[in-house]
């Protein structure tokens, strides 16, 4: 004899499968958006006309981000941080990022920037107390955007160039897993009402 299928139980698996599909596809279409920007960013590296920077608002970063851009480095807060990078010559080290203070501008215009003054095997901060900062606009973890100085400054071995290439780009992965979430959902469902013997 065949039972009836539970209509409750049933509306909420195939609710949850329906909402990973829809995460899924969602993450397809990221997919497509980190792409398109991959693409902008790297033509922004080919542009030679340099841009203002810093800038006052995550809208303007965006639109500068991997241009070249020059500025004048008033003093250095002397809080350095180094993190793992690489040289121009693809070797493992550091790269030293500095806080700077910037006197001129128009009003409307940040006046801090995070520089990164270049490479060393050493994790020890340089010295270095400002002066003119030529490079490019890149993402950072703080305050949005930093300047990666081209050529280096404080003595330090040239930075690695600026590769849009490098931003993670995961989103076909991450949708693969929520179709995978989704399927074996409705078949450990599908497993659960036949060993209950709910349908025959």
């Amino acid at each position: 004899m065949t039972r009836r299928i539970p209509i409750f139980s049933t509306i909420v698996v195939i609710a949850a499968a329906m909402t990973m599909v829809g995460l899924g596809i969602w993450q397809l279409q990221r997919k497509a958006e980190k792409e398109a920007l991959i693409v902008r960013y790297e033509a922004a590296v080919s542009n030679p006309q340099p841009v203002t920077y810093p800038v006052a608002s995550q809208t303007a970063v965006d639109a500068a981000l991997y241009r070249r851009s020059t500025i004048e480095c008033a003093f250095t807060s002397g809080d350095w941080r180094s993190i793992s990078g690489r040289n121009a010559s693809g070797q493992s080290g550091f790269v030293h990022i500095v806080l700077c203070g910037i006197d001129k501008g128009p009003p409307q215009r940040d006046r801090t920037a995070y520089v990164q003054v270049g490479w060393s095997r050493d994790p020890a901060a340089p010295k270095w107390d400002g002066g003119p900062v030529s490079g490019w606009i890149v993402p950072n973890s703080e305050g949005f955007a930093r300047l990666v100085a081209d050529p280096p400054l404080a003595g330090l071995e040239p930075n690695a160039p600026p590769d849009p290439g490098d931003l993670p780009n995961n989103h076909l992965a991450y949708a693969v897993q929520w179709f995978f979430f989704a399927l074996t959902a409705l078949v450990i469902y599908v497993l659960a009402l036949r060993r209950r013997g709910r349908i025959s």
